[in-house]
């Protein structure tokens, strides 16, 4: 006889495919976020039913803060109680993915945007309660940070997506929008975060032109390693960790993204062998940024290893 209140386990997959393997490293080192996204994903849990959004919700529910924000390390990297933008990015990415970023619990995340914007309207990188807490090193904190693309795009882009409409949202966009039409020069992850921007933000002509403008500087900046046997031949950008590279399934991590028009068929195909190449013997994900403590390296990569698996399937390859 089953027990009273246990729950029907889903289907496991085959443990000799890829999902099975990271299934079996989600189980022994994921946060329980982590581990009721991978079922949401991966289990069963987008059949029709609430249940396991609901799970996915009342798990990220934890890190929310009285101020509306997010913070209890949820992005690893920046550690502590507080909330910070990149901590509540990283939330709105999760409720976006579980269908989930709208209505009120949005529209209090809104407020909390607004109290902690920069004067011109838009987000900073890290806000400056975060001193005193422990933060990766490559994180800087200032008194007075400027506003950031790679914290404000990804914010406005889902909030635009998910059809939110604010007042903290005007300004922001304005920011996106000016900061990535003048970009001279960037870098990987800011690319991201305009790339997150551009797909959603509703004037879908401009986006197509700034995208198109964007995609020819990653190429001529050699932003982007077109063939993973060469490493050697594309720059890691100044800052970043030795071997810190990204492929073009880093920016275009569906078909349907603006990117994916910066890369050939056999470019992307080349993309996709390399990150599915990259799953351990312990079946997860590993990270490429600087490891800077053993926590933030273990917590990071079940959030890693759910994003590669995401991108395998977007792009139709077999992860069992």
């Amino acid at each position: 006889m089953a027990e009273t209140g246990a729950s029907p386990l889903p289907p496991t997959p085959p443990a000799h495919t890829p999902l099975g393997r990271a299934e079996q490293f989600i189980w022994l080192t994921a946060r329980v976020l982590e581990q009721r996204r991978f079922a949401y994903h991966f289990l069963g849990g987008t059949d029709g039913t609430d249940e396991s959004a609901d799970a996915v919700e009342t798990a990220l529910a934890a890190y929310r803060n009285a101020d509306e924000g997010y913070g209890h390390a949820l992005e690893p990297d920046l550690r502590g109680p507080v909330s910070q933008p990149l901590h509540t990015g990283h939330a709105l990415r999760v409720l976006d993915s579980i269908g989930r970023c709208g209505g009120q619990r949005v529209e209090r995340v809104c407020r909390y945007l607004t109290a902690v914007s920069t004067p011109d309207g838009a987000l900073p990188a890290v806000h400056p309660s975060q001193r005193g807490y422990p933060a990766a090193p490559f994180v800087p904190i200032v008194d007075d940070p400027p506003s950031d693309l790679l914290a404000t795009g990804p914010v406005v882009g889902l909030l635009h997506r998910n059809q939110v409409w604010h007042a903290w949202l005007f300004r922001a966009t304005d920011f996106c929008w000016q900061t990535i039409e003048s970009m001279e020069k960037s870098h990987p992850y800011e690319v991201q975060a305009a790339v997150t921007f551009l797909d959603s933000v509703p004037d879908r002509p401009r986006a197509q032109a700034a995208a198109d403008r964007l995609g020819r500087l990653v190429r001529e900046h050699r932003l982007a390693v077109l063939d993973p046997e060469r490493l050697e031949e594309y720059p890691v950008p100044a800052g970043y960790a030795p071997g810190e590279h990204h492929f073009p399934h880093d920016f275009a991590r569906t078909p349907e993204s603006l990117s994916r028009a910066w890369f050939t068929d056999e470019e992307m195909a080349r993309s996709l062998d390399s990150l599915a190449s990259e799953q351990q013997e312990d079946g997860g994900w590993p990270i490429r940024w600087r490891r800077w403590a053993p926590g933030t390296a273990l917590e990071s990569r079940p959030i890693v290893t759910i994003e590669a698996l995401r991108t395998l399937r977007a792009y139709g390859r077999s992860i069992g």
